[in-house]
């Protein structure tokens, strides 16, 4: 008995729609852990790129030589991408002329607030698909679990005695799908969690950017004119005073 209660010997011998069932959390579960392990890598390095990317931007770096550097790289990520964004927009309306310090301002905010939107939508791919895993996975093993023990009883019926070992693999098997939901399930709720978290936080840090930059540029228009050249951030030490 032992041997027929085996794992293995449950899945092989269960139903047709308990085996799809399985077979369904199987694949659930199997991309929950490749999206785990990717957006651990993902936002892993988008958080180190922000720490980089804040250090040399409150070193007393040029901005123009920054900008330049940047594009030249190219394909810009997080903050870099949102400072590159908010540069070029800040340049092509000093090439215009005519514009407001006001309208400078403004259109070089928009331009960082698609670009910070577009990095929160980036982050924030596939963390939706683990939601899903963790909220429907165990009411999927559910569903399998009722059916197969439905058919236990349905074949229980068509005997004369009703014994335990006549019931057992049947509700064993059935059970092994709710046990397969819940895998697939409190995996993918805590790197939905723990992931969620992690993303609110680098977008706090984006619109902080965003904020501090914005500002940075409204003190060159008011003290300096419209010009960057040799626009320069300050030190963080400075910066913070």
């Amino acid at each position: 008995m032992s041997s027929d209660l085996s794992i293995v010997s449950l899945v092989l011998h269960a139903s047709l729609v308990v085996q799809l069932v399985m077979l369904l959390l199987l694949l659930a579960s199997v991309l929950s852990w490749a999206i785990i392990f990717i957006k651990w890598r993902v936002l892993r390095d988008a958080s180190r790129a922000a720490d980089d990317f804040e250090d040399r931007f409150w070193s007393g770096a040029d901005l123009a030589r920054l900008y330049e550097r940047i594009r030249a790289e190219g394909d810009p990520r997080g903050m870099e991408h949102i400072f590159a964004a908010g540069f070029r927009t800040w340049l092509r309306m000093l090439k215009q002329g005519g514009a407001s310090p006001l309208e400078i301002t403004e259109a070089v905010q928009r331009s960082m607030k698609v670009a910070l939107s577009r990095e929160v939508d980036a982050l924030e791919t596939h963390l939706s698909f683990l939601a899903t895993v963790g909220s429907t996975s165990p009411y999927v093993g559910l569903f399998g679990t009722v059916w197969g023990i439905m058919n236990s009883f349905r074949s229980l019926g068509a005997v004369k005695q009703a014994t335990l070992s006549a019931v057992a693999p049947g509700i064993a098997e059935a059970l092994v799908a709710t046990a397969m939901g819940l895998f697939a399930a409190i995996p993918a709720v805590i790197a939905y969690n723990r992931y969620a978290e992690r993303v609110d936080r680098l977008v706090n840090r984006y619109d902080n950017f965003l904020e501090e930059f914005l500002t940075l540029l409204q003190r060159q228009l008011a003290q300096q004119g419209t010009t960057p050249e040799g626009m320069k951030t300050p030190s963080a030490e400075a910066a913070r005073a």
